[in-house]
């Protein structure tokens, strides 16, 4: 269970990477050698932290205790665990050391996904949003309009079905599917074991869409070299502020569905000055899927990173 949220486990399941029969068949037998052993409930093992990572050629992982403190952004220290208050029962004391503990194991697996993706010069991205954002589609626009310029893959996080690796894969790119069942976002173990799964091209863009929801992707750190929020203009202008801790921890917002401005009362300025209180180095980027709105400036940011990240290749191992 996560202690950050009190979503339940035991249910995620990593499939395939394009979705074809030979990778289903593949998938199937991997799923099969990771159920609990006989007598003991057949549901999917949760994949968390502790659950091991394989060693396969081409996704090695690194010390996980290197590069713990160092943050996606270069500068800033990933959220800290949270303090025990003084009188604090030791009920909460104990679920308060599970969290610390959690997130340890968590940022010592990003850490080691990270390394991995420095090594092959890989710029990992992690896209978090509230549904109906509208991030797959503009996703899918983004990656249309990129289409021959850069490999890219696709990570992608839902609770049940495959309809966005789907979509992802009719626009030409390769996508791996988590369904993390009663579990709200992913976590860097389910990132490490979709990566063992995946032949990454060195030097590519890898895209992770987590589970649609504004509270505890924020906490958990995937390895990723950047977060991107997303924000609709068909939600509050006020979202910034009651979800803080995401675009605190973000370094790219994209106000999206900005086409739609003309029929709603949401004050974008006002959005982006929230976002820029609890962040001050916050890129914006004001997009539309429908109309194209902001998608070259994405893409001219996502390529700058890459350069930097193919410069960087191999420099921390």
């Amino acid at each position: 269970m996560c202690t950050t949220c009190g979503c339940g486990g035991g249910e995620a399941r990593i499939g395939a990477v394009s979705g074809g029969r030979k990778e289903a068949r593949k998938a199937a037998a991997r799923e099969a050698d990771e159920r609990p052993p006989a007598g003991r409930s057949h549901r999917w093992r949760a994949l968390t932290a502790d659950t091991p990572v394989p060693h396969t050629p081409g996704n090695a992982r690194t010390d996980p205790t290197a590069d713990l403190h160092r943050h996606p952004s270069g500068d800033r220290p990933p959220p800290a665990a949270p303090a025990v208050p003084a009188d604090a029962t030791p009920a909460a004391t104990r679920m308060l050391a599970i969290e610390r503990d959690l997130l340890a194991s968590n940022d010592a697996l990003a850490a080691a996904n990270r390394a991995a993706f420095a090594a092959r010069g890989i710029f990992a991205l992690n896209l978090v949003s509230s549904p109906g954002s509208g991030k797959t589609s503009l996703l899918v626009r983004m990656l249309q309009e990129l289409a021959g310029r850069i490999p890219a893959a696709v990570i992608e996080g839902d609770q049940q079905t495959e309809f966005d690796a789907e979509r992802i894969r009719a626009a030409g790119v390769p996508a791996l599917q988590i369904n993390t069942g009663k579990g709200c976002h992913l976590d860097a173990g389910m990132i490490a074991r979709a990566l063992a799964r995946m032949d990454l091209a060195a030097g590519s863009l890898l895209l992770i869409e987590n589970v649609g929801n504004l509270v505890c992707p924020a906490a958990f750190d995937l390895g990723e070299a950047h977060k991107v929020a997303i924000l609709s203009v068909t939600e509050g202008e006020d979202k910034p502020l009651k979800y803080p801790d995401l675009f605190a921890a973000a370094d790219l917002l994209l106000l999206n569905k900005v086409d739609l401005l003309p029929h709603l009362a949401f004050d974008a300025q006002r959005a982006i000055g929230y976002a820029l209180r609890l962040n001050p180095r916050l890129r914006v980027i004001r997009t539309s899927a429908t109309t194209g709105a902001g998608v070259g400036e994405w893409i001219g940011w996502i390529e700058a990173g890459l350069a930097a990240a193919r410069a960087g290749r191999g420099a921390s191992t």
